[in-house]
């Protein structure tokens, strides 16, 4: 395996719009090879986010939001930003008690997860979620979200439904169908 190429040198980084929640900035780059380029990115926040895939009983528990991006509601997992001060299975813990009204006692952590890194710096920790009971923390959604469950034994299936096709759910589906492989508890 080759070694990767020198990374550019950054030259110049000047923000280029903002709106009430984000910056987009210009970063001026320079090449090993001597070519120099202007590229735009979201301003970096420095915070991650955390996607539950919570199981009980045999069965994904998933949610029915509204995405503006795509007018129309979307069926995933929950997730959310990573409060400063807060660790992964903290935010995991406080999302899944947020958006479907479960706690967990046992949480592991299946991956990282990057989402179109030429224009984001964000990261997506995904997380499975089980040992789960009830507990509702009020969350910060415009309206109730509608939870759906979803039988472990028809994992797949899930990808033939129109609405579940944002990509770091599917990931994150794939993920855990490994995981639940490795554990001897599906088969492929």
């Amino acid at each position: 395996m080759k070694n990767p190429p020198k990374k550019p040198d950054i030259l110049n980084v000047e923000a280029v719009a903002r709106s009430r929640l984000f910056t987009i900035e210009a970063v001026d780059l320079a090449f090993s090879n001597g070519e120099r380029r202007v590229y735009e990115r979201m301003k970096p926040s420095g915070r991650e986010a955390v996607m539950i895939v919570p199981i009980v009983d045999n069965q994904l528990i998933l949610i029915q939001e509204y995405a503006v991006g795509l007018e129309n509601y979307e069926l995933g997992f929950p997730k959310g930003l990573i409060d400063p001060g807060e660790s992964i299975f903290e935010a995991a813990e406080r999302e899944l008690k947020e958006e479907v009204g479960f706690g967990a006692e046992k949480l592991e952590t299946l991956g990282k997860l990057t989402m179109a890194p030429s224009y984001f710096s964000s990261k997506m920790n995904i997380v499975v979620a089980e040992a789960l009971y009830e507990e509702k923390l009020e969350g910060d959604e415009p309206e109730p979200l509608i939870v759906r469950r979803w039988p472990l034994d028809n994992l797949l299936a899930l990808l033939e439904e129109p609405d579940f096709c944002e990509a770091r759910n599917v990931s994150a589906l794939f993920l855990v169908r490994e995981w639940l492989v490795k554990q001897g508890r599906l088969s492929y």
